[in-house]
């Protein structure tokens, strides 16, 4: 699968590594083949993109984890490339496997939780932004650990 954000110049990511993945480009937006990066991804949370209305993050969830309950002011979409897992939204709760796609509403209550034996591969969207820019937790302890220190 490919895919292609408005406004994108020509940089053209198959096969690149992780490093080599632009953080911010707005003025010439973003092109990659995001099953390979969502595949690539060991981090919990690696922030791809950022543009000023929208945001592209690649995410790991290790089997027994869960992103933890949150709430965002901005509408999110989450669409599963690989592995099983449950998410929680609004109370209600419903099983989620490669190409699902989920989109959670800003002021919802949600989670999501890995299932399965192996790790849950998933690419998700925020609109607006809602991580800094070149965003990445190598693990969900040290995305809890920034999140607890940006509330203070």
């Amino acid at each position: 699968m490919r895919l292609i954000i408005p406004f994108v110049a020509s940089c053209a990511l198959a096969g690149a590594a992780l490093a080599a993945v632009p953080t911010e480009a707005p003025s010439t937006g973003f092109v990659g083949n995001i099953d390979d990066l969502v595949r690539q991804n060991q981090a919990f949370r690696r922030v791809l993109y950022t543009g000023r209305h929208t945001q592209l993050v690649v995410m790991d969830v290790k089997a027994g984890e869960s992103i933890g309950r949150e709430v965002h002011d901005v509408d999110q979409c989450l669409f599963f490339v690989s592995g099983q897992g449950q998410v929680v939204m609004g109370g209600r709760t419903t099983d989620v496997h490669e190409r699902d796609a989920v989109c959670v509403p800003a002021g919802v209550t949600h989670d999501v939780k890995n299932t399965g034996p192996s790790s849950l591969k998933l690419f998700t969207t925020y609109s607006p932004p809602e991580h800094p820019a070149g965003t990445v937790h190598e693990t969900k302890s040290a995305a809890e650990k920034a999140a607890h220190e940006h509330a203070r």
